[in-house]
């Protein structure tokens, strides 16, 4: 086989991360040639190192029916990986700290009940205590989901790359990709280790996605940023759902080797260049008040260590997720804003089907990367004119 035909696939994915992963196997399982370029290693920056929620609950609307598919497969994870990725289906709470919280709570519910999504439930204080009897008693209710919980992001990174492989994916890491180019229908990705080709090109880079995604015109209003988390000495069970706050930046779970985790969106600082994330002690200290403040059992707890990945936050707070509208047969995903990890399974199902012109009720359309140029993409539309996005194969 010639060197070009060995760096040459069906699809090229940039990005080794849970999105790239699961798109790279949900392809492979239809068959298709599949080579994932990574520019460290699979899992290095948000995918492997986030506080490791899989979250429903207080999902933008529009991410709802995709964080609902995802999480299907979150619970079906052994099936389909091989592995649970750590996997727990502890239930998530919410927790409402005032009248006001617990009434802004009481809104969201109802409003998604009257959208006809039932996964959020709200409950009262007596039954926070029964769920999390050791939280602070000024707490007043809060939102319930049952079927949330949360994984151990590495291992769950990891489990997706193993079971992409076996079934034939490539997955090349320290290849960082410097130069996207379309030639005729196809792609050519230039990287120090040589020139890759594909029919179809996948961006799954994250905070670097959007640096490739001007390549071929497509700007998208995105900064990165510094995500951190903290992990504590070993204290004795108290906790067993993952919890979040209404008024304040809180992710807090116990994992069962009694250690605990705090995160919530912790914006620290970055180091683009060096492809670093910084951490900043004197926030983490701010979360660190709210955990003791609703657990004062913990203010003595020490703090074993702290940490920082790299992240993309569009202008929107939404992804960028399905096919380009520059070009033909390029597709993204990217630009989650610190919460992409629980969607990573069902985003990389839908991502193939739709690169596979399969049909799904799920809609792409809020994530489309068109809603940052509306004068091209009316113009588009209106034009009649069009651009493929799926491939033209068949499996092997």
């Amino acid at each position: 086989m010639s060197e070009a035909r060995a760096r040459h696939s069906d699809v090229l994915v940039i990005g080794g991360g849970i999105h790239g992963l699961s798109t790279a196997l949900h392809l492979a399982q239809r068959g298709v040639e599949v080579t994932v370029l990574e520019a460290d290693y699979c899992g290095r920056h948000a995918s492997g190192v986030n506080a490791g929620g899989v979250r429903t609950l207080g999902r933008h609307e529009a991410e709802i029916p995709l964080a609902l598919s995802s999480r299907d497969l979150w619970h079906d994870l052994v099936q389909t990986l091989g592995d649970d990725g750590g996997f727990v289906p502890s239930g998530q709470l919410k927790l409402a700290e005032t009248a006001a919280e617990l009434d802004e709570c009481r809104q969201r519910v109802e409003h998604l009940q009257r959208r006809g999504f039932t996964h959020e439930v709200l409950i009262d204080a007596q039954q926070v205590f029964e769920i999390i009897p050791t939280v602070a008693r000024h707490v007043v209710g809060g939102i319930w989901v049952k079927d949330d919980g949360y994984a151990i992001p590495y291992k769950t990174v990891t489990s997706f790359r193993l079971a992409a492989e076996k079934l034939g994916v490539k997955v090349l890491e320290t290849t960082p990709a410097q130069r996207i180019e379309q030639r005729g229908s196809g792609w050519q990705v230039t990287t120090p280790a040589g020139v890759f080709s594909a029919g179809h090109l996948v961006i799954t880079a994250g905070a670097w996605a959007r640096e490739l995604a001007e390549q071929v015109g497509e700007s998208v209003p995105a900064h990165p940023e510094g995500l951190m988390l903290m992990v504590t000495h070993r204290v004795a069970p108290f906790c067993a759902p993952v919890l979040g706050a209404t008024g304040r930046s809180l992710s807090f779970k116990q994992f069962a080797n009694g250690t605990v985790v705090i995160g919530g969106k912790l914006i620290g600082s970055v180091d683009f260049p060096a492809r670093h994330g910084e951490v900043d002690l004197a926030r983490l200290g701010i979360s660190a008040r709210t955990v003791t403040d609703l657990f004062p059992h913990l203010k003595h707890l020490g703090v074993n260590r702290v940490w920082a990945g790299v992240e993309a936050f569009t202008a929107d707070d939404l992804p960028v997720i399905g096919a380009s509208r520059r070009a033909s047969h390029l597709s993204y995903s990217f630009g989650f804003c610190g919460s992409g990890f629980q969607m990573g399974p069902g985003t990389g199902k839908r991502l193939a089907q739709q690169i596979l012109g399969e049909h799904s009720d799920i809609s792409l359309e809020a994530f489309d990367i068109g809603r940052f140029d509306t004068a091209r993409l009316d113009e588009t539309r209106s034009s009649g004119s069009h651009i493929p996005t799926h491939l033209p194969l068949v499996a092997r």
